[in-house]
């Protein structure tokens, strides 16, 4: 077991609190018809920057996007907006529904986010479950590019664990909803991970990240030394971190600069 993780939880819930409370937050917008149907919007200065969509975590079936929002920060720091999505969670909503509410909050940004003051391309990262739906995000028309943290790319073996009573995943699932899986999408995508992370999740971004080179799609992947499932979480909160300098390389530097 990871050392320390509520305390790695309560102070990210605290820095979110902080985040959330900031003026420009704009915070509950509804994207959909369900109560977790929301996201919190934070504009930039710009409304043509980039925008990160961050994805939260916790097996699909757990947490939620408020103890989340200081993630944001490394990138916000850079000049960049930053949204997060709420979605559904299991039992409630399949995995399949899951996906397609994420593909909805995606929509969404497209087509209102300059309502809210976000215009920009739309860079999206997820850590754990967000990682998995992150990678199938990418296949959305208005991402242009991602970041999965720590993901889950193959689902067969978690049919096998405690974490099925509540997903119940079906044979479709697994098959449709695996980007192991799935068609190679030639869009950037970094996959990162500590070196102190689960053995099964370093090979699952492994091979995920060699199913895309043989595809001839972009991306790093980014081993981040001495973090764990928990601890590499900070490297995307902070303007130097590892994680925020991987999303700032995803995209091309803005011309005129």
């Amino acid at each position: 077991a990871v050392a320390d993780v509520a305390a790695l939880h309560a102070a990210r819930a605290a820095a979110s609190d902080i985040t959330r409370a900031r003026p420009e937050a704009r915070l509950d917008v509804p994207y959909g018809a369900g109560p977790r149907n929301v996201i919190d919007l934070f504009p930039a200065a710009d409304r043509a920057a980039p925008c990160l969509v961050f994805l939260h975590g916790g097996y699909w079936q757990m947490n939620s996007k408020e103890s989340f929002a200081c993630l944001g920060d490394g990138a916000r720091a850079h000049g960049w907006a930053a949204a997060l999505p709420g979605y559904t969670l299991a039992p409630a909503a399949t995995l399949t529904q899951i996906v397609q509410e994420v593909g909805q909050a995606l929509s969404f940004l497209a087509e209102h986010g300059g309502e809210h003051g976000i215009a920009g391309p739309l860079v999206v990262a997820g850590w754990s479950a967000g990682g998995h739906l992150a990678a199938l995000a990418l296949e959305h028309p208005n991402v242009a590019a991602g970041l999965a943290i720590s993901g889950l790319f193959e689902l067969a073996p978690l049919r096998e664990t405690y974490l099925n009573e509540r997903l119940r995943l079906t044979d479709e699932e697994i098959a449709t909803l695996s980007p192991l899986r799935r068609p190679v999408v030639p869009k950037p995508l970094a996959i990162t991970y500590g070196t102190r992370e689960l053995p099964a999740l370093i090979q699952n971004s492994r091979a995920f990240h060699g199913y895309r080179v043989q595809g001839r799609a972009p991306g790093a992947l980014m081993p981040i030394e001495g973090r764990n499932h928990f601890t590499i979480l900070p490297e995307l909160q902070t303007p130097q971190g590892a994680l925020t300098q991987a999303l700032l390389s995803l995209l091309p530097p803005p011309t005129g600069r």
